[in-house]
């Protein structure tokens, strides 16, 4: 199913929304120093900034591995993205994985820390790139 542009301005708003709230969500977390948590709600608000992305440009967003192929494929080979935007993405994909996963890992203040700063800034890159650049669809 193809999407009309008014639907994908209203799909990447909410997309971009719903990252918000979850990096928010990341902060309640962090003042609680529940850092397992924390890792997973900093993982997602990542996670759904790329997908509005990702949709903003007509790509068909199915699965996190697949968002993360594409976001490398896409904007960081294309060079719109650093590798190291990238490799925020793969360690906090890393992360939480290892934290919601894996009985025996729990994230740590040292592990969710140095993360923050590159996924805030990355985010607002991603909004920055979706404010002012025009969709980047083949309508054919």
């Amino acid at each position: 199913m193809s999407l009309t542009e008014n639907e994908r301005q209203i799909i990447v708003g909410m997309e971009l929304e719903k990252a918000q709230k979850t990096y928010e969500d990341f902060e309640i977390m962090q003042r609680e120093e529940r850092w397992s948590s924390a890792a997973n709600r900093l993982y997602y608000a990542l996670f759904h900034a790329i997908s509005a992305l990702l949709i903003h440009d007509g790509h068909n967003v199915k699965s996190h591995r697949g968002v993360q192929a594409l976001f490398g494929l896409h904007y960081v080979r294309t060079g719109i993205f650093t590798s190291d935007d990238g490799r925020v993405l793969t360690d906090l994909m890393i992360m939480r994985d290892n934290a919601d996963y894996n009985c025996f890992y729990e994230a740590a203040k040292q592990n969710v820390m140095p993360n923050i700063e590159p996924t805030r800034l990355l985010i607002e890159k991603i909004r920055h790139y979706i404010a002012n650049n025009r969709p980047n669809i083949d309508y054919n």
